[in-house]
């Protein structure tokens, strides 16, 4: 997985979310409080992802074969895919009918300065995952909002592990707000209701990341401004007059397909345009590097036949 895959954010999530589950679940025996059952829950199911993300990451960069000639790129997609309706899924309705269970019977929590400590510590823990996860996307994020770096993102491993750090923070002070209610009130629905909360969260970011993800299984185009720098990387002005039409599709978030029809001139002969479109895929690649599979068709420029085309 390449640095953009967000190794480092994975990593760092990974092992907080294994301290964290230890702790939660030794919170739980100790202090009966649903909202840690819940919380430890999630915590494996989010060790459970990162495992996942690092396995995708992984198979993806097996080399092509005969049968998937354009490699296994998008493997990374499929396991995302996975994380966001299996783990965040399971952790959700699980968490939902913990809570449904605690409020039908509710019981008060014993050892408070267990469940309390434990979420102080995991609340620590997860900020310092979240930050790396933050420090990591700015890199790529450029200029966007967080909301258009999630949605436009083409290596899904950081908008993965961004909600999931977010949802998990989220998350810890919902387990707080039920567990300090039910202390303070002495009433264990409390506890219940923080616990049903966490899972509502839970699948709240199960159905943002399936929709995201399911958008780069279906296959996505490159960036509006990596399209534009490959149009002008085509044109010479000399051979190659113009675009006719091009199409574009990510095959994995470091490997870019461009089929293009390019103009050129009538009079040109083969050696030349054979000259010209080998000079464009170089200058493409040099100017998008992750445009790997690149198929240029020459052609006449007829403008009655492109408009009939619809481009």
């Amino acid at each position: 997985m390449s640095a953009s895959g967000g190794t480092k954010a994975i990593v760092a999530a990974l092992a907080a979310n294994l301290a964290i589950a230890v702790a939660k679940f030794v919170a739980f025996l100790f202090s009966g409080s649903s909202s840690m059952l819940a919380e430890s829950v999630h915590s494996v199911a989010d060790s459970g992802n990162q495992g996942l993300l690092l396995l995708g990451g992984k198979k993806a960069k097996r080399e092509a074969t005969p049968q998937h000639p354009f490699g296994y790129g998008r493997e990374r997609y499929i396991y995302a895919f996975l994380v966001s309706i299996v783990l965040f899924t399971v952790g959700g309705l699980f968490a939902i009918y913990e809570g449904y269970e605690k409020i039908h019977d509710p019981h008060p929590i014993d050892a408070w300065y267990w469940p309390v400590g434990v979420l102080v510590f995991a609340i620590v823990a997860e900020g310092f995952s979240f930050r790396t996860a933050i420090k990591e996307s700015n890199e790529t994020r450029g200029s966007q909002s967080w909301t258009q770096f999630i949605r436009s993102a083409k290596a899904p491993e950081l908008p993965v592990v961004l909600l999931e750090d977010f949802g998990a923070l989220v998350g810890l002070v919902l387990a707080l707000f039920g567990v300090g209610l039910a202390l303070i009130t002495g009433d264990g629905v409390w506890d219940g209701v923080g616990t049903v909360c966490i899972g509502v969260l839970l699948l709240v970011i199960a159905v943002v990341l399936a929709l995201e993800t399911k958008s780069l299984l279906l296959g996505e185009s490159a960036g509006t401004a990596e399209v534009e720098k490959i149009k002008a990387a085509l044109v010479d002005g000399d051979t190659v007059t113009g675009v006719i039409h091009m199409r574009t599709l990510h095959l994995g978030p470091e490997e870019l397909l461009v089929a293009a029809k390019i103009a050129v001139q009538h009079d040109d002969t083969a050696t030349e345009v054979a000259n010209a479109i080998n000079a464009a895929e170089a200058r493409i690649r040099a100017s998008v590097p992750i445009a790997r599979v690149i198929y240029l068709e020459p052609d006449i420029y007829n403008p009655e036949a492109a408009k009939a085309d619809g481009r």
